[in-house]
């Protein structure tokens, strides 16, 4: 799967997946949460961080489906750690994303988080 990220937020995955929902709506596109990684390990008692071998870490995956007028979403993936947040786009050869759908969903979160 194509995840690179296309931009790096130094602020923790919460505040940068609120930011980002307020920036598509404005830009006149809609979000759905289809998986948070805070929410799936509630259910599991004993779920280390992979990344920091404890139970108690901040990392974090969010996927959001981004609508706009094109009846296909686009996959946006934040995956934050450590105060971190990168923003991806799925792109792969079953899930392709429509290019002008892209070239929104970078244009309004190209704006600086503290703007």
């Amino acid at each position: 799967m194509n995840t690179s990220p296309f931009l790096s937020i130094d602020q923790s995955c919460d505040v940068v997946l609120q930011w980002a929902n307020n920036q598509l709506i404005r830009a006149g596109l809609r979000t759905v949460r289809t998986f948070d990684l805070h929410a799936a390990r509630l259910g599991m008692e004993a779920c280390p961080c992979p990344n920091h071998g404890t139970n108690d870490c901040d990392c974090q995956m969010i996927i959001l489906l981004v609508y706009g007028k094109t009846s296909e979403p686009v996959t946006l993936v934040l995956h934050g750690s450590n105060d971190q947040t990168w923003l991806s786009l799925v792109n792969t050869s079953s899930q392709r994303v429509n290019p002008t759908m892209q070239a929104s969903i970078e244009q309004a979160l190209q704006i600086k988080l503290s703007e």
